[in-house]
């Protein structure tokens, strides 16, 4: 059993392992919340699917009396005006405030320090751009990642080194990590912590159709594709009979936007229909075996990844 996995992310977020569930809209209410950050990582709430400001207020505290560990809550910019969901945040003192899309700057001005501040981003420059706004740490997400992307295909292998030397407050890696492996690797390359959204819809307390997270047990990485790039908005989900006919508009050039509409999206996460949907998925899912509680797959990660530090520490064998 591993106590901790002490970083400079764990510590500035109040963890025990450095590990972040992501903020996957709709799915990221507050009983996956709470199990999360029980465990010892750090849970997020969702704002997307919320009718309104107080019903987020109820998700807080339904989350807090589920757990008394830290957690966050995640906004994507640009979807609507969160101004007074962001008000309820400030008001019940959360921990964390995840921002994703859009720019930061503005928000995080009005955060004012009254939480910490993780802003998702994909690559060295809007780190850049992210640190210089005053977030106090960024995800940087690869290819591979689940839900919207960066606009280029480079790979989380990849990226996430070029993130940290671009930068010098902490860095999670995000895309195609489900396993303390991952875990591991990340912090190899010079992360400090993860930040994952698929393995953790494939969960017992995530709020998405039993159809949905067995499709994420029997795909494979093959089985996701990326959608929106007409749109300069790339998106990995699961494929299906409706992503297969959003590409096929795509390559036509013709108007998907009817054909991402939130109301599709929901179709599939709360009532199951695979083939009428879009939903987001990454290539993790040939990683992932089968759907269990949110607190085993964090308790897991960091046993998995204490044993392969133990098993390359065996491997380096010192010089004389």
């Amino acid at each position: 059993m591993i106590h901790s996995i002490q970083t400079r992310a764990s510590r500035l977020l109040g963890v025990r392992y450095p590990i972040v569930q992501g903020g996957l809209a709709r799915v990221a209410k507050a009983e996956l919340c709470a199990a999360v950050s029980a465990a010892g990582g750090l849970g997020q709430i969702s704002t997307v699917g919320l009718a309104d400001a107080e019903a987020l207020r109820a998700e807080i505290r339904r989350a807090r009396a589920l757990t008394d560990k830290p957690f966050g809550v995640n906004f994507p910019l640009g979807r609507m005006d969160f101004t007074a969901m962001m008000e309820v945040v400030l008001e019940e003192e959360v921990a964390v405030i995840a921002l994703t899309a859009g720019n930061p700057a503005p928000w995080i001005k009005r955060i004012d320090g009254r939480a910490k501040v993780l802003v998702l981003i994909a690559g060295p420059e809007l780190a850049k751009k992210a640190e210089g706004a005053g977030a106090d740490l960024v995800a940087t997400v690869g290819y591979e990642g689940g839900g919207h992307l960066g606009r280029g295909d480079e790979t989380t292998m990849v990226m996430v080194p070029r993130v940290v030397r671009a930068v010098s407050i902490p860095v999670l890696a995000s895309g195609g990590i489900a396993d303390g492996a991952g875990l591991l690797a990340a912090l190899a390359l010079g992360a400090e912590g993860v930040e994952m959204g698929t393995r953790f819809v494939a969960s017992a307390e995530a709020h998405a159709h039993a159809n949905y997270k067995q499709a994420l047990v029997a795909a494979e990485p093959m089985g996701t594709t990326v959608i929106k790039r007409s749109l300069g908005m790339p998106g990995r989900a699961l494929r299906s009979a409706h992503t297969e006919a959003i590409l096929a508009a795509e390559a036509a050039g013709e108007d998907i936007v009817p054909m991402i509409a939130g109301p599709l999206n929901a179709r599939g996460v709360d009532d199951g229909e695979l083939d009428q949907s879009y939903l987001w998925a990454g290539q993790c899912v040939g990683l992932i075996g089968e759907v269990e509680p949110a607190g085993a797959i964090v308790e897991r990660m960091a046993r998995e990844a204490g044993e392969g530090l133990a098993r390359m520490n065996r491997a380096f064998q010192p010089t004389g």
